[in-house]
């Protein structure tokens, strides 16, 4: 996937979902843990060196997996490739819960599921779709039938 890099770095300096101080230790075999700022910012995972304003790397959230693999340590690992995993260790127990949480509701897919339940919730209780009003109530994107089990 393509990405325009004067795009990431304004994306970057976004407000953070969540960001931290966490050890991280890349995919490459006999990678050492580092401290890198980690900042969630929509479905982008950006990593940075702790004094340095301009990310080292960002992880795409989609089509990956979050794994607790320790106490207060997680993995993010992407579907295409399961062995490739990205490992981050966290302060605290409940540090790592925080983290695992908003990183798993931030893939887009995520964001779609929720969508439409609550868009579902909504037209049960007023009868109303709620998506009418912006025009867009017909697009494939937002039907139940597009969802996978």
């Amino acid at each position: 996937m393509r990405y325009n890099e004067k795009e990431l770095q304004a994306l970057s300096r976004q407000p953070a979902e969540l960001a931290a101080e966490l050890g991280m230790r890349g995919p490459k075999k006999g990678s050492v843990v580092k401290r890198r700022l980690v900042k969630l910012v929509v479905n982008f995972l950006f990593y940075f060196r702790t004094d340095e304003a301009e990310p080292v790397g960002a992880l795409l959230l989609e089509h990956c997996r979050i794994t607790q693999e320790e106490p207060s340590g997680f993995s993010i690992s992407f579907i295409e490739d399961p062995e490739r995993k990205y490992h981050f260790e966290c302060c605290s127990e409940e540090q790592c819960q925080e983290w695992m949480g908003a990183l798993r509701r931030a893939s887009y897919e995520f964001m779609r599921r929720s969508l439409i339940f609550y868009r579902n919730e909504i037209q049960k209780m007023t009868g109303k779709d709620p998506l009418e009003q912006f025009g867009i109530s017909e697009e494939a994107r937002f039907q139940l039938s597009g969802l996978k089990a």
